[in-house]
C-alpha cells in the first residue's frame, strides 16, 4: 500500500494537476473562482451568525433568513471544495506539509461540527425564537462560534500561501 506521500506525488503528475500548475492562466483562474466562492461562503455564514448573535438583521425571522442563504451558502461551498480540490493537485505535497492548511481544514472540521450541532439540537426549536424573541444562549453561541472559525478560515487560507516553500 503506497504512503500518503505516494499517494501525493502520484496525484501531482497527474494531467489535471499538470495543467492546473503550469498552465499560463490554470491555477490563476481556478484560485479567482475559488476566492470569490470562499467570499460567499463567508458574507453568507456572516449574515446568518450576525442575525443569531443579535448584531444584524433582528427584525428578519431567523428561518427566513437561513432559506435566503443556505442555498447560496451550499452552492458556493460545493464550487470552493472543486475548486479548492483543483488547486490542490498542483503541489499536493507542499500543501500537505502545509501547517496553515492543516489548521484550515480543522477550523472547518469545527465549524461543520458546530453547525451540524445547532441544527440537530438548537434549530429544533426556532419556531420559539424566530420573530421577536432573543435567540437563546445555545443560538448565540453557535453563531459566534461559526463566525470566529470562519474568520480564521479565511486567515489560515491566505496564510497557507505564505508558508508554500
Amino acid at each position: 500500500m503506497p504512503s500518503i506521500t505516494e499517494a501525493l506525488q502520484w496525484l501531482e503528475h497527474t494531467p489535471v494537476a499538470i495543467f492546473v500548475s503550469q498552465s499560463t492562466w490554470g491555477f490563476s483562474a481556478i484560485l479567482s473562482v475559488h476566492i470569490v466562492a470562499v467570499a460567499l461562503v463567508f458574507g453568507m455564514i456572516t449574515v446568518v451568525d450576525l442575525r443569531l448573535i443579535g448584531v444584524a438583521a433582528r427584525r428578519c425571522a431567523v428561518t427566513a433568513l437561513c432559506r435566503e442563504a443556505l442555498p447560496w451558502t451550499w452552492s458556493a461551498f460545493g464550487l470552493s471544495v472543486v475548486t479548492g480540490a483543483l488547486l490542490f493537485t498542483a503541489q499536493p505535497v507542499k500543501y500537505w506539509d502545509n501547517e496553515a492548511f492543516r489548521l484550515k481544514f480543522a477550523l472547518m472540521a469545527l465549524a461543520g461540527i458546530n453547525m451540524l450541532v445547532f441544527q440537530l439540537i438548537t434549530y429544533r426549536s426556532v419556531a420559539r425564537w424566530d420573530h421577536d424573541t432573543s435567540v437563546p444562549l445555545a443560538g448565540k453561541l453557535a453563531g459566534a462560534i461559526s463566525l470566529a472559525c470562519w474568520i480564521a478560515i479565511v486567515a489560515y487560507g491566505r496564510w497557507t500561501a505564505y508558508l508554500m516553500s
